[in-house]
């Protein structure tokens, strides 16, 4: 089995870091590749050129980190990182909904003031602000009242804490950190943990 990964993609780090937290990484080898050159290894496998991407050793492809981490669940023994059944398991699907939508916010306003200020487009960026800042006052509240805290670690905890691991060096403009305590604790603490240690993205 392959992953096929760009180093700097929170995408793909969320499935690196699952396969570590779930005893798997040792049993996948890891391809890093570059997604923006015509030759780029990862588009013979996925038309998409997208990271992650999963090549399973009978040649089956997966592609999206959802759709990885299902996969990373059939492998393991232990707790599922995307419990399906029970409370547990839709309060866990509910609460990395809103992680992840925090995670594509911050994406699509990083890369809306890419352009030279003349070619960025004001509404998008206005949009996106007021998006991942009223997503993020819900997540203080939440980790307030002890949401993302359980004792194991899931899918949820693990796409929040990629979310916030990919702001600070790469879109240092939102200062998060700003009046949720709370949420600033809990993005320190997990950062601590090897997994995120280990996949730490390279600098600019």
């Amino acid at each position: 089995m392959r992953l096929l990964y760009a180093p700097a993609s929170p995408f793909a780090r969320i499935v690196r870091i699952a396969l570590i937290e779930t005893g798997l990484d040792s049993r996948v080898s890891k391809q890093a590749v570059d997604l923006y050159t015509p030759d780029s290894m990862v588009i013979p496998l996925n038309p998409v050129a997208r990271v992650p991407t999963l090549e399973l050793d009978d040649g089956t492809v997966l592609s999206e980190s959802s759709l990885i981490l299902a996969w990373v669940d059939a492998q393991h023994g232990a707790r599922p990182l995307l419990p399906r059944d029970g409370s547990d398991g839709w309060r866990i699907l509910s609460e990395m909904g809103t992680a992840w939508g925090l995670m594509d916010g911050i994406v699509a306003w990083a890369r809306a003031l890419r352009p030279p200020e003349p070619q960025r487009a004001p509404r998008v960026i206005e949009w996106e602000t007021q998006r991942v800042n009223r997503i993020a006052d819900r997540l203080e509240q939440a980790v307030g009242q002890g949401g993302y805290t359980r004792p194991a670690i899931d899918a949820a905890q693990i796409v929040l804490g990629t979310a916030f691991g990919w702001v600070e060096p790469r879109h240092p403009v939102w200062k998060w950190r700003e009046s949720r305590p709370a949420l600033s604790a809990w993005a320190d603490r997990i950062h601590a943990r090897p997994s995120f240690q280990a996949t730490i993205p390279p600098p600019l």
